[in-house]
């Protein structure tokens, strides 16, 4: 099944508004592709979604060509009309080739930036999904006017850009700014890009999950609204639960946001001490709970900051832009070419 929308700036038949030079990007995640036309100040023309058709890179492609090509002829773009693919993977220094995706089975040193402009019939520029969420907070989001920026996408793993000097950073081989596999926990639970005690293990949409069911399970009690949505089955719960039953304050589900958040807030930090950022932007699924994961990130971050009390401290805010930044992002970068890379 698909879907599409328009969406966008209303103008009325007698604008004389200038003609603004339209991209296309699109978002490549392990359930969905999400595409949309934007224009040069990051207004959405129209966008198109579409389920990800398996994890099988040139299926992916096919999908990818299909929505271009629907947003082509609905938005009537020609064949010049700059195309940008964000991608859930780590990526070389060129965006040409899929060295490793950790949430993406099959995803081994593929070239898929050549398999997609080989089936569009053109060139495509290609970068990590989180970095062209990072590029789109910073030009139209929550880092407007900042230079010094450090995105953190908490969702059930934890993605991250770092956009220094109006440009996207991206280490030496191209897999830089991997905060999400940084280790906190020494010996630590393992994780899917084969290392154990990473970040995303302990602060991301799983984790926040993995405690809701402790919880439950430890203490039925304790846990009763949690088991509730769940239909009485632990194995049915959700982040999206845990964040329902936390809004309507439930205390096992406030706890669990606590120590999300406690580890989101010790990462932010060891971050600042490496990065110095102004501002963290904070994005995700997980962030749409707002105040009940940043409230006990700040307080973390205030504690474990080096030190605290004699320096400045970054911001930490929610992205603005939603589930559309990543291909908002991914258009921009595209329309700039080779700026906004280094």
């Amino acid at each position: 099944m698909s879907s599409s929308t328009d969406s966008g700036p209303t103008r009325s038949a007698a604008s004389t508004a200038p003609p603004t030079r339209l991209a296309i990007g699109v978002d490549v995640g392990g359930t969905k592709v999400a595409a949309g036309v934007v224009d040069e100040r990051g207004h959405i023309l129209g966008s198109v979604r579409r389920p990800t058709p398996g994890h099988e890179p040139r299926l992916v492609a096919d999908t990818i060509a299909e929505v271009v090509g629907e947003l082509q002829v609905r938005h009537a773009t020609g064949p010049a009309t700059p195309i940008g693919i964000g991608a859930a993977g780590w990526l070389d220094r060129d965006g040409a080739r899929v060295m490793f995706a950790p949430n993406l089975a099959g995803w081994r040193d593929e070239p898929l930036r050549d398999i997609i402009s080989a089936r569009l019939g053109r060139p495509v520029v290609v970068d990590n999904d989180a970095n062209t969420m990072a590029w789109a907070e910073y030009r139209f989001g929550a880092g407007r006017g900042c230079t010094e920026l450090c995105c953190v996408t908490v969702g059930t793993g934890i993605g991250s850009g770092l956009v220094l000097d109006g440009k996207v950073r991206h280490g030496a081989f191209g897999v830089g700014a991997e905060y999400g596999h940084m280790q906190v926990v020494p010996a630590g639970l393992p994780c899917g890009c084969g290392s154990q005690g990473c970040w995303e293990q302990y602060a991301s949409g799983r984790a926040l999950v993995r405690h809701a069911r402790e919880i439950t399970g430890s203490s039925p009690e304790a846990g009763r609204s949690l088991l509730a949505l769940a239909g009485g089955d632990l194995a049915r719960l959700t982040g999206p639960d845990v964040t329902a039953a936390a809004r309507e304050g439930d205390p096992a589900a406030v706890k669990c946001f606590e120590e999300v958040g406690h580890w989101l807030g010790q990462g932010l930090a060891s971050l600042a001490s490496v990065l110095d950022p102004a501002r963290f932007v904070i994005g995700g699924g997980v962030s749409d709970a707002g105040e009940l994961l940043l409230g006990p990130a700040r307080a973390q971050f205030r504690c474990a900051l080096a030190g605290r009390g004699h320096r400045p401290e970054a911001e930490i805010v929610l992205a603005e832009l939603g589930p559309d930044a990543g291909f908002v992002g991914a258009a921009d970068l595209a329309r700039a070419g080779t700026v906004g890379r280094a």
